[in-house]
This record gives C-alpha cells, sequence and structure tokens, in this order.
C-alpha cells in the first residue's frame, strides 16, 4: 500500500511513482475568499441544469418551438436566451420616455430604471411570457429583472420591493400574474430585498371604453391615464407593512407611466417612501445623451405623487 503524507508534510510517491511536494515548503496558491452566497449560486446553476434536463426529456414527449425563432425542442432556444441577455446587460433610466412621470417643465415625477428596449428577442419574451408563462421564459426574464433591480437599489438593503396589481379580468384570463412571477424569480437573487404584494386594484365600477374590457393596449397617452386613475390601494391591513418604508415598485412593461404614477400615488397615500420604479421593458429607447448604466435611483427624499391631480391633462 502507498504511503501518503501526514500532518508533519513529508513528500510521498503516488501509484505511479510521481512525487508529491511538501504542502509547508511549497505552499499552494492563495484563492479569493467565497462570498457568503456561493452555495445559493451553486443551487441556481444546479437548478438551472436540472431544468434543463428536465426541459429536454419533455421536449421528447411534447415537441415545442421557440418563442423567438421557432427552433425546435425549446421554448427559448440557446442563442435567443443570450440575446435576450445581451438586450438586457445594460439597463437604463427610462422615464423620459413616460409622458405621465415627467411634469411639463421637465421635471422627473418618478426615476424608473428598465433593463432594456421592448423590441427583437426581448419584446417576443416578454409578449410569449404574459400570454403563456413558460418556465424556461420566466427564468431568463426573472434574471433580467434581478439586473434592473440591482442596478436601481444599489447599496438598498431594507428596499421593499412592491408590484404593480393584475386585474381580476386579466388575471381570470391567463390564469396568473406575469409581473408577480417574475418579481418571484427576480428575488432569488436579491438577498437583502424584500417582496411587499401590498397593492391591489380597487373595487367597484371602473370606466370602460367603448369595445374595451380589459387591459390599455391601443390606448393613448391621456385614455391610460384615466382609466387607471384612482384604480389602486394599499390593501387593508397592509399599510403598516410599507409606512415610512423604501419601496420600489416593479412592473413589467413600461409605456406612458400611468400605471406606475397610479402605484406610486397609492403608496404614497398609505405613507410610504416611493424612491422610483423598475421594469423589464420600455417601449421608448433611452436618450443618445443618456448614460449606458443608471444612475441608483435618489435615497435622500421620497418623489411627491400627488402631482399627478386628477385635473391634468396627462
Amino acid at each position: 500500500m502507498n504511503s501518503r503524507s501526514g500532518g508533519g508534510g513529508a513528500t510521498a510517491s503516488g501509484p505511479e511513482g510521481t512525487r508529491r511536494m511538501d504542502p509547508d515548503l511549497h505552499p499552494p496558491p492563495p484563492f479569493p475568499a467565497l462570498h457568503r452566497d456561493e452555495h445559493a449560486a451553486v443551487l441556481l446553476r444546479l437548478t438551472d441544469w436540472l431544468s434543463g434536463a428536465a426541459a429536454d426529456l419533455l421536449a421528447l414527449a411534447v415537441p415545442v418551438d421557440c418563442v423567438c425563432c421557432g427552433a425546435e425542442d425549446r421554448t427559448l432556444c440557446a442563442s435567443c436566451a443570450s440575446r435576450i441577455r445581451r438586450l438586457a446587460r445594460s439597463p437604463f433610466r427610462a422615464e423620459s420616455g413616460a409622458p405621465a412621470l415627467v411634469d411639463v417643465d421637465g421635471t422627473i415625477m418618478l426615476p424608473v430604471v428598465a433593463a432594456g428596449v421592448y423590441r427583437d428577442e426581448l419584446a417576443q419574451g416578454v409578449l410569449s411570457f404574459k400570454r403563456h408563462g413558460q418556465h424556461q421564459l420566466r427564468r431568463s426574464l426573472g434574471r433580467a429583472l434581478a439586473a434592473a433591480v440591482r442596478a436601481a437599489a444599489r447599496d438598498g438593503s431594507g428596499v421593499l420591493l412592491v408590484p404593480v396589481p393584475t386585474g381580476t379580468a386579466a388575471y381570470l384570463n391567463r390564469g396568473f400574474s406575469p409581473v408577480h412571477l417574475l418579481l418571484k424569480e427576480a428575488a432569488r437573487q436579491l438577498p437583502g430585498l424584500n417582496v411587499a404584494d401590498v397593492l391591489a386594484k380597487k373595487p367597484g365600477p371602473r370606466l370602460l371604453f367603448p369595445g374595451r374590457m380589459g387591459g390599455q393596449k391601443g390606448l393613448g397617452r391621456g385614455a391610460r391615464a384615466q382609466r387607471v386613475r384612482g384604480s389602486m390601494w394599499v390593501r387593508p391591513g397592509n399599510r403598516q407593512r410599507v409606512l415610512g418604508r423604501p419601496c420600489i415598485i416593479i412592473d413589467d412593461v413600461l409605456t406612458t407611466g400611468a400605471t406606475i404614477g397610479e402605484a406610486a400615488r397609492a403608496l404614497h397615500v398609505a405613507g410610504a417612501q416611493v424612491r422610483g420604479a423598475v421594469v423589464l421593458a420600455a417601449t421608448r429607447p433611452p436618450d443618445a445623451s443618456a448614460p449606458a448604466t443608471p444612475a441608483p435611483i435618489p435615497h435622500g427624499r421620497s418623489h411627491d405623487l400627488e402631482k399627478n391631480k386628477p385635473g391634468k391633462d396627462e
């Protein structure tokens, strides 16, 4: 039997006669200390591998096509998943493209960070996810949302992430809330930030436009603002959860900003400190002069959303 070196660190011969260095005379090279979340990262990689293996097995029984390019066997192929990562690798400040979040004099009423521009594979992925909620899309889009939240909430431990509520009709139609599913996926990668699902649509009759019974797709700026104005509140019994707490609103797509503005108004009324919002995609690209990486959402003061007066033409 081959001898092995003990605590004294003597050299020994291996099975093939190779000599082992004395660890006291030849210490191993230093290695960086592991981050306290390394185990969580390993677990996420293992989960992704198992999910990929399960997707391969499922593809044998139920053939699927990539929602972006039509490639076989995956809901989202590796090439399109990589493209989504590239489209969302540089989060940016997007509120300047949302009329409801900018005052008439150009003052920013609420800062918003977007993971990417609503186009190409990112737009197709978001649209397909909202229609069907496939797990593979949830994973890719959730990572993009998490990156945008990290960019917006730098040094923001203790911040509450508040999802925008889904209307009853939309929920019944889909069977799930896209924003809540994406935020749940993103929250796994955001230690120190907690989700506070406190917003809800107010009960009672809503203003309905002829021929429209649900979402705001196709509505103009003024119609969107009029539809959502006064439609949200912090559910009874949840005011203490947000009272005096810094909050960041989470939504999927930013268009005019009316929905986010209404969510901010409801939180403001409940006593929350609304620091800004994060969205997965913005329908308008950033200005050419804007920096590629967003400045952190200001922490010094909350934004007064009372400027969204019902009488203002948005």
